[in-house]
């Protein structure tokens, strides 16, 4: 398999970069295992009421979100387009299972999402979270829903999460 990193465009694209004390291992499980995942995915109180992971390029990465008043959002659903273990994983919502493409419901807008997970000598681990966005439309709407804030929260409800199971 070759590795292409992204290139950020910040006409497009949204990063959140942060080193944490968690190793990639702990980083990589989190996004790939239905059952951790939910725990920690979106800000509470916000949660993850369905995940489905099928951990292959082409597979199913889906969830569904539900908000504090009993709102449920739409089922999101997107593929890994690479699964590199312990590295690195790219989805992507504008395509289905088995790299068929599809139809976004609205209000939804198109994107790849690059992850990496990168040991630092420190002890730390670099989590970057690279989100590139179809049309500058979308990333802005994204970014107005909170993105950085968002994943910061998320994140640390992984990190505190962990903690709390040490």
């Amino acid at each position: 398999m070759i590795s292409v990193p992204s290139v950020f465009d910040p006409d497009y694209d949204l990063e959140f970069v942060r080193d944490v004390a968690l190793s990639p291992q702990v980083l990589f499980q989190g996004w790939t295992d239905p059952k951790l995942l939910p725990q920690w995915f979106c800000p509470h109180p916000w949660k993850v009421i369905e995940c489905a992971i099928d951990l292959r390029p082409g597979g199913l990465f889906a969830n569904t979100m539900q908000g504090p008043d009993g709102q449920t959002m739409p089922r999101g659903e997107g593929i890994w387009l690479c699964v590199e273990p312990l590295r690195r994983l790219v989805w992507t919502n504008f395509m289905g299972p088995d790299f068929r493409p599809r139809e976004l419901p609205a209000p939804a807008f198109a994107f790849v999402c690059d992850l990496t997970f990168e040991a630092q000598d420190t002890g730390l681990t670099s989590y970057r979270a690279r989100v590139m966005h179809t049309t500058k439309e979308g990333k802005a709407r994204h970014e107005a829903m909170g993105f950085q804030a968002g994943w910061g929260a998320a994140l640390q409800q992984l990190v505190d999460l962990k903690k709390e199971s040490a």
